[in-house]
């Protein structure tokens, strides 16, 4: 059992097994970040609420919420990961921003 996420790994990158290239590009690690959270239904559950700007449909802002997320866990969980990206002035200004 233990080869089956090996398995998965390496199966993902071949052409054709995924729909499409994106669903592997944002998963952890493949761009040196940590992957941004997840959530799903109900909006609200054990009192946790999904953020509002992910429920807003604006997709730019959605993109820039995921991004800010994924920096700001690699910085928190993994700062041997963080120390080794470039970040653009794009990511040093999510990263600055109040919440």
């Amino acid at each position: 059992m233990a080869c089956i996420p090996i398995v998965d790994s390496i199966c993902r990158l071949v052409p054709g097994v995924l729909a499409s290239s994106e669903s592997f590009i944002e998963e952890s690690f493949y761009n040196g970040l940590l992957e941004y959270p997840q959530y799903t239904r109900p909006e609200c559950f054990q009192g946790e609420k999904v953020p509002e700007v992910l429920l807003s449909g604006h997709h730019e802002n959605i993109r820039r919420w995921r991004r800010r997320q994924s920096l700001i866990l690699t910085k928190e969980k993994r700062p041997d990961l963080f120390d080794k990206i470039s970040l653009s002035k794009e990511d040093k200004k999510l990263l600055s921003e109040k919440l």
